[in-house]
């Protein structure tokens, strides 16, 4: 009797090895990207599905932490053992086979198994189950340069650049200056926001005006790890060239100015000197 039991134990574990040997030769690895708050979507493809109708079957995706995303339980959607973090993100494409998890976040990046169940009369049996690795990203906004107003040389340049909302963090951010080999990045911060866990960035830039140069154009570049973001061109012209063209229009009307005043003084002496003559020319009365 004894022995009995322990040839029993032993089919049992037979039976438990080829489960776990069929479900891991049956397993499928896919990669997956989707952007913040936008939809991800999760494929499972059942290679049998030919041969099986969805009512006959238990389709559910459960996240790395086992918390379940979705079930269809034998064509019908069920949404007893759904976690509350996914309750109105998910639908379901039948045709295609494949879930939509709506309303990205950062935090649903990971891994997420799809099961595909046949219930027998001797219970549920998993026919396959497809893991796909979920990675999300946020685009940054288009790096924007502002200036501190009223540059002059004496002042020299003064510039900050920003970009936020991104996602994975950034590399660097920097300055390219015309007239200029040097990438400007000597003040660079980035910070990430609690709740959304997305990233922002900004570089500041203080130097001076080269010598003798009256404009300048700056561009500010991101680069992340899958992009190159440039900024508009930002042109710093110096209002140097147009005060001195104001103090030649001057020079030259104040110049104008005496030439006129000086043939009115001619003008005027000549009149005297005239009226002068003409009084010497007319005869005495006598």
């Amino acid at each position: 009797m004894h022995v009995l039991k322990t040839c029993a134990a032993c089919t049992m574990g037979l039976g438990i090895l080829f489960v776990t040997v069929f479900v891991l030769s049956d397993a499928a690895l896919l990669k997956r990207q989707a952007y913040f708050n936008r939809t991800a979507y999760l494929p499972c493809p059942f290679t049998k599905a030919q041969n099986r109708s969805q009512s006959e079957l238990v389709i559910f995706w459960q996240d790395q932490k086992k918390l379940v995303l979705y079930e269809h339980y034998l064509g019908k959607e069920k949404l007893d053992n759904v976690d509350d973090k996914y309750r109105g993100r998910t639908s379901f494409d039948g045709d295609n086979w494949t879930l939509r998890l709506h309303n990205v976040q950062i935090k649903d990046t990971g891994s997420y198994d799809c099961f595909i169940q046949e219930k027998t009369s001797k219970g549920s049996v998993i026919l396959q189950q497809t893991d796909t690795e979920l990675s999300v990203t946020a685009n940054f906004s288009e790096p924007e340069i502002e200036s501190v107003p009223n540059i002059t040389r004496n002042s020299g340049i003064n510039l900050t650049c920003w970009s936020k909302q991104g996602y994975p963090k950034p590399i660097k951010m920097y300055f390219w200056i015309t007239n200029s080999t040097n990438e400007h990045d000597e003040d660079m911060q980035i910070s990430q926001d609690n709740v959304t866990e997305l990233f922002s960035i900004s570089v500041s830039l203080s130097m001076p005006f080269p010598d003798d140069v009256f404009n300048v154009t700056a561009l500010c570049v991101l680069e992340t790890a899958s992009a190159k973001i440039v900024s508009r061109p930002y042109y710093i012209v110096l209002p140097e060239p147009q005060t001195d063209q104001k103090e030649n229009s001057s020079w030259i009307l104040g110049a104008v100015a005496i030439v006129l005043i000086a043939v009115f003084l001619g003008w005027l002496l000549l009149l005297l000197v005239k009226k002068c003559l003409r009084k010497q020319e007319q005869p005495g009365i006598s």
